[in-house]
């Protein structure tokens, strides 16, 4: 188990590749953002997107699901997000693109009023296949505290 007290400023970790499909940019642009640009080739043509883009919010989703199968793995102490700071989307991502989740720890802080947690923040950020940044953000992360008499 990764607990608080594993934690290192300047850690890097790789949460691996997502592969976005066209099918699963139509399927979240109908049912969270129907935006054109989102639904159809021949309206994202139409504008700055120049072709089928999916939404930010499902670049997120995207990054969330990447994060969670490798954290999964890791068998961290995690508590949830109390949220994310400086979210940027850099640059449109299209069906076809793979994304690819890193993320730097930039600050681990114990809780001041709950002794048994603290949280960290991340500099998360997610490149297409040709590397070229397509979303930023810091993360914001619960994690428990190394339980006393657990030296491992």
């Amino acid at each position: 188990m990764i607990y608080f007290e594993d934690l290192e400023v300047g850690k890097e970790t790789d949460f691996g590749h997502y592969a976005v499909t066209r099918e699963e940019v139509l399927e979240f642009a109908r049912k969270y953002d129907p935006q054109p640009f989102h639904l159809s080739d021949e309206a994202a043509a139409q504008t700055h997107f120049g072709r089928l883009a999916a939404s930010g919010w499902h670049t997120c989703a995207m990054t969330m699901a990447t994060m969670v199968r490798h954290m999964a793995q890791e068998d961290q102490a995690g508590l949830g997000s109390p949220g994310v700071d400086d979210l940027r989307w850099l640059r449109p991502v299209h069906p076809g693109d793979i994304l690819h989740v890193r993320s730097r720890i930039v600050e681990t802080r114990p809780s001041r009023s709950k002794p048994e947690i603290g949280s960290f923040r991340s500099e998360v950020s997610v490149t297409n296949q040709d590397d070229v940044p397509v979303l930023r953000f810091t993360s914001i992360v619960l994690i428990r505290r190394r339980p006393i008499g657990d030296g491992a």
